[in-house]
């Protein structure tokens, strides 16, 4: 029988020859993930269970990328639990502030995950990492904590659905901007624990960091699971990174899929989600005057290099608007690093933007940009729902970091063109 690629990775780790959609499954993990806010929970649910060490010390990464550096003491005492179990487990892949990330951008970056695996995170944006072919979603803590003792975890099988893309798509837009379109066509449960499959022309073009946007955001569509098949840019990037041996895995010709969804996106422009949901979608160039208080580029779905040197494109040479804050947040270090020596770092200051240490800081409403009652943000972040990064009574708006950058000089929210 014909398989996906979702499937047949799950099958894999299942010891079987093939699954099926709905089918109970328990599926070997080859890595598994938590962070400042939920591993607390899952070290609490782990010790209740009476279990004294992990699986494997190194197929765990813990990564305080919430709320630090510390926000507050409770945030503190938060990261300091987490920073004491991995010291009492040995954990390999524990990373403090000053080596840290977003854990989104810095697992990929370090070739922790890879093609073919099954990886599971106590954060719903797990799925990121099948831009890399990978079968990876997001559970709660207390399935963390029994994948941290066990190295297993219990899945149904998702059904499938196919996104195809063609056309060829116009200047500045990219993955989000698709993602963006996706959820708006099929809404934030059209795809209700359904293992997404990205393919066609179009994402064939996309980079790596465009593709890993779109599979970061299929959670906001309901996804289980984002996926775009490995081809020879996945192996570029994997090559050189990779820790440990890994499969690439892709669908059957033949593979059956729920649903099919094809669509030419040459006459796209770059989108922008109005509050309060991805879904609430239209293209920058319909909008109305929107005016905006604040800017945020970064997060795990757009703080990567190449949304780094977008905004810089837009932002070079102009100012921030009197009035309006633009706040700019590289994933991760090596990302800061990149951009300072590219003299990315220097445009954004020149611009008068605030570059801060990597950190999640705003996108949930953590800090580094909590918005007042009244207030709006375009935010290059992944969810915009009531009171996400601040006050019930304030906007958030999403878009790419093209659109955001531009939105930060033009004091309102502008296609980059319009500059």
């Amino acid at each position: 029988m014909p398989q996906t690629i979702g499937e047949k990775i799950l099958a894999a780790h299942a010891g079987k020859d093939r699954v099926h959609p709905d089918e109970l499954i328990e599926v070997r993990v080859d890595f598994a993930l938590g962070n400042d806010i939920t591993a607390p929970l899952a070290i609490q649910a782990f010790r209740k269970a009476g279990a004294t060490r992990v699986f494997d010390p190194a197929r765990i990464a813990l990564i305080p990328d919430h709320f630090v550096p510390n926000k507050d003491i409770p945030s503190a005492v938060q990261a300091k639990e987490v920073r004491e179990f991995a010291q009492e487990q040995h954990l390999v892949h524990y990373y403090e502030v000053g080596r840290m990330g977003i854990e989104h951008a810095l697992l990929p970056e370090l070739g922790l995950v890879l093609p073919g695996d099954v990886v599971i995170g106590a954060d719903s944006h797990t799925c990121t990492y099948g831009a890399l072919g990978a079968f990876a979603t997001g559970v709660g803590s207390t399935d963390l904590a029994a994948a941290m003792i066990t190295g297993k975890v219990w899945f149904k099988v998702p059904h499938s659905v196919k996104f195809v893309y063609r056309g060829k798509p116009r200047p500045w837009v990219g993955g989000k901007d698709l993602i963006l379109y996706t959820i708006g066509k099929i809404g934030v449960d059209g795809a209700r624990y359904r293992a997404m499959e990205f393919t066609g022309e179009v994402i064939g073009s996309l980079p790596m960091a465009d593709r890993f946007s779109m599979c970061n955001m299929a959670i906001e569509a309901g996804g289980k699971a984002g996926i775009i098949a490995p081809d020879a840019l996945t192996e570029e990037y994997v090559r050189g990174r990779a820790r440990r041996e890994y499969r690439i895995v892709r669908a059957d010709p033949d593979a059956r899929y729920e649903a099919v969804y094809d669509w030419d996106i040459s006459d796209l422009d770059p989108v922008v989600a109005l509050p309060h949901s991805p879904a609430n979608v239209r293209m920058v160039s319909e909008l109305p005057d929107i005016s905006i208080h604040q800017a945020v580029i970064g997060s795990c779905t757009n703080g990567r290099l190449e949304d780094l040197r977008l905004a810089a494109r837009v932002l070079r040479g102009r100012k921030v608007a009197p009035g309006v804050r633009c706040i700019i947040i590289p994933a991760t270090q090596r990302i800061y690093l990149d951009a300072l020596n590219e003299g990315l770092l220097e445009v954004f200051i020149q611009a008068e933007a605030a570059v801060s240490t990597p950190t999640c800081g705003p996108c949930l409403g953590g800090y580094m940009g909590i918005l007042a009652p009244g207030e709006r943000c375009v935010a290059t972040t992944n969810r915009n729902f009531v009171g996400r990064m601040g006050h019930p009574q304030s906007e958030v708006y999403l878009s790419n970091p093209a659109v955001a950058a531009a939105s930060a000089v033009a004091g309102r929210i502008v296609h980059p063109d319009a500059l």
